[in-house]
């Protein structure tokens, strides 16, 4: 299955091994970067006037919070409740508060995730999250709760639950906080701040953190991502593109489908399709006779363009996935466990 597309923007190799002699030169500023890191965690943040459920991660780069903070809405729409997504909106031009209109805003606008995310439920884009809250309270929306895609090392709001998104083929990599690993802040200072981690597939590095866990008290619910289509792939070659965190699990994935992926083109995540990209993927589909397939957070960002994207958008197939959780009961104990302790705190 060969492998096509432009250069990848991916983390170091050395962040993802044992121990190596880079992470050690720069431990210096891995030290001083952590305690800068662990001084801002501690921050106490503003209480919205809605609850909020926070979905973040451990390292830098993408961990999968997007479909968890999704099943997690979905979850709690299962309890009668109203959730309200809250995102920074990454790779957007605007910085908000801004609440997003699908029918109006395009990726380029407020991001792609935001897209996905206000297809379930409203959604407010803010750079400033504890201005996002006010502006989501304040907005002409039913929401009783608000879930925060990623900020979890964000101080200026506080989080009534904090759900830690980790993949289990990757975990937190060598330990080390940056630049010398991929840690956002010490891992043990995170730790403090969860109230559990939603671990994400299987792999020796989702084993090692269900250990650490366990040795900081932290419960770990277990999650699987899963193909909302699960036939019809048999029929016709493709040529898988994508520009997500780790695209070749969403190559992986699909060949578990049964998918027969013949070519896969590799973008950087949150990557703004150009039209030479766009007739890149168009020719070489047509040139080896495959269908162009992508994820649905890919496809948003051709949404509403005219020429090759517009065409791509029309004519590629769209492979979405959905987070499973294994023990949603026991995820929904910890959320409303956090939502008893703000009543007491109020």
């Amino acid at each position: 299955m060969p492998n096509l597309g432009v250069k990848m923007l991916t983390a170091p190799d050395f962040w993802w091994q044992p121990k190596r002699p880079e992470a050690w030169l720069l431990s210096p500023a891995a030290l001083a970067y952590g305690a800068v890191a662990r001084a801002r965690l501690e921050r106490g943040g503003e209480c919205a006037s809605l609850p909020v459920i926070c979905i973040g991660n451990f390292v830098t780069g993408g961990a999968g919070k997007t479909p968890v903070a999704m099943a997690v809405a979905e979850l709690m729409k299962a309890q009668d409740m109203q959730p309200a997504f809250l995102t920074r909106g990454y790779g957007g031009r605007s910085r908000g508060p801004v609440l997003v209109d699908p029918e109006q805003h395009r990726a380029a606008d407020v991001g792609d995730e935001p897209l996905l995310l206000a297809g379930i439920a409203p959604t407010m884009v803010s750079a400033n999250r504890l201005e996002g809250a006010k502006a989501l309270a304040a907005a002409d929306v039913e929401a009783d709760l608000i879930i925060m895609d990623d900020g979890f090392q964000n101080p200026s709001l506080y989080k009534d639950v904090s759900l830690v998104a980790v993949d289990a083929g990757l975990g937190v990599g060598n330990g080390w906080v940056l630049p010398a690993g991929p840690l956002r802040a010490p891992l043990a200072s995170q730790l403090r701040k969860a109230d559990a981690i939603v671990l994400v597939g299987e792999g020796e590095a989702g084993a090692a953190m269900v250990r650490t866990a366990a040795r900081a008290g932290v419960p770990v619910i277990r999650a699987d991502y899963q193909p909302v289509r699960k036939r019809g792939f048999k029929s016709k070659p493709y040529l898988a593109f994508a520009g997500i965190a780790v695209p070749q699990k969403f190559f992986d994935t699909l060949e578990r489908a049964g998918a027969n992926v013949e070519l896969t083109m590799e973008f950087p995540d949150h990557h703004s399709f150009t039209d030479e990209d766009c007739e890149a993927v168009i020719t070489l589909a047509d040139e080896k006779g495959l269908t162009p397939i992508t994820t649905l957070k890919d496809q948003v960002r051709l949404i509403g363009r005219d020429g090759p994207a517009g065409y791509l958008y029309e004519h590629a197939e769209v492979f979405p996935i959905t987070a499973v959780f294994h023990e949603p009961r026991r995820l929904m104990q910890v959320i409303r466990e956090g939502l008893d302790r703000r009543l007491v705190r109020r």
